[in-house]
């Protein structure tokens, strides 16, 4: 595929940029390939794909290392992951510590390492049981909700958030990562017609708020919690959530909420008060995931992009962009469409990067967007930018 060019906005190709793709890990998104338990072939596997990514112009790498309460390092507190070696809680064989030498080869290409964990969820699919007996649901299944087809942490549960705290502190202690990155999953997506089953914890902690209300308060303190915690380990620890794209829809906030309509929200639906977050400096960056495209009947691309500049509070906004949706659907299957969002994203105010998801499809070269960041868009290597208030 010939690469796609578009004109050059008058973005400074050599200003500090974050340049970042997610990787992974959960069901074997991105690696290591599903069925390959061996450690020295997913060990090149991984020097492979990091290579790509370089020769492509990224800089920065976000790393599922936590996709489901496992774990792909030696944890004190969760079983090894079961998309590593193929049974929760086996060891790799040959061992090795697969977070510690992806931060290493990471850094030996002068890239940053965020180490990708989600807070919440804690078995991927009940109907296919794999759990170790050491899983935490085994250790304190009082702290557990089942929603749909999955097992969660009830967020409203005090012991569970101290818990996954000590999660997290525990990685930043060990490993030199550069970042916490959390995704969009706190409390989780709605389901038609059911109800998340947290009315005992409501009974217990709510303290005359009303639902709602006391559930972004339950994901509020968690934030909060975490963000104590990393600093605490090491102040230069970044802390970073990918929330989806939308905040909150303008007919339910007319002052704060964007020009979209019918769209689940973080605020809403989700108990994600991210511009609090930001705020209070409770995080250090954003990274919401606008997956669509120009003029989405729903959620246009141009409208969030501008949102989402205007409400950054001094903090930094990485655009999460959705190279996977090429060919999707006619928007995507024009060669333009990932071009003319970097091209936007750069001229709008407050921006400082994008995070392309997800790995795996710039082994396809789709749309020859590959060609397009190396020779093009990312032809000159740049550093991630600074955060003044960490130095």
């Amino acid at each position: 595929m010939i690469a796609c060019f578009f004109t050059i906005s008058l973005y400074a190709q050599s200003n500090p940029e974050f340049r970042g793709v997610w990787v992974a890990t959960v069901d074997n998104i991105d690696w290591p390939t599903k069925g390959d338990f061996n450690s020295n072939s997913q060990k090149a596997a991984f020097i492979k794909l990091l290579d790509m990514h370089q020769r492509n112009g990224i800089n920065a790498l976000v790393m599922q290392i936590r996709p489901c309460t496992d774990a792909f390092y030696p944890s004190p507190y969760e079983p090894w992951s079961q998309w590593l070696t193929g049974v929760q809680g086996k060891p790799p064989s040959p061992y090795y510590d697969p977070l510690a030498f992806m931060i290493s080869e990471t850094h030996k290409r002068g890239m940053v390492f965020h180490a990708w964990m989600n807070p919440y969820r804690a078995e991927f699919n009940l109907s296919t049981p794999s759990l170790s007996a050491t899983h935490i649901t085994k250790m304190h299944p009082e702290w557990f909700l089942i929603y749909g087809d999955k097992r969660y942490f009830d967020p409203g549960n005090k012991e569970a958030q101290r818990y996954v705290t000590q999660v997290v502190a525990d990685v930043v202690k060990r490993y030199d990562v550069d970042a916490i990155h959390f995704d969009d999953y706190f409390y989780p997506y709605r389901i038609a017609g059911k109800e998340f089953p947290d009315d005992a914890s409501f009974k217990k902690y709510g303290l005359g708020l009303a639902k709602d209300d006391w559930r972004r308060s339950n994901t509020d303190s968690i934030i909060s919690m975490l963000s104590i915690a990393i600093k605490k380990e090491r102040k230069t620890c970044q802390f970073g959530i990918s929330p989806f794209g939308v905040w909150r829809n303008q007919d339910k906030d007319p002052i704060d909420g964007s020009k979209t309509i019918g769209a689940q929200t973080n605020y809403d639906d989700l108990y994600a008060n991210i511009l609090l977050w930001l705020k209070k400096g409770w995080i250090d960056y954003v990274a919401p995931q606008l997956y669509w495209e120009f003029g989405h009947r729903i959620a246009p691309y141009e409208v969030l992009l501008a949102w989402w500049g205007n409400h950054t509070y001094g903090k930094h906004c990485y655009i999460g962009m959705g190279i996977y949706r090429a060919n999707s659907n006619a928007a995507w299957k024009e060669l333009s469409q990932l071009p003319r969002q970097i091209v936007s994203m750069r001229n709008t105010p407050n921006m400082k990067g994008m995070i392309f998801f997800s790995s795996k499809t710039f082994e396809k070269n789709p749309n020859g967007w590959s060609d397009s960041l190396r020779l093009n868009y990312f032809k000159v290597p740049v550093k991630v930018p600074p955060m003044e208030w960490l130095k």
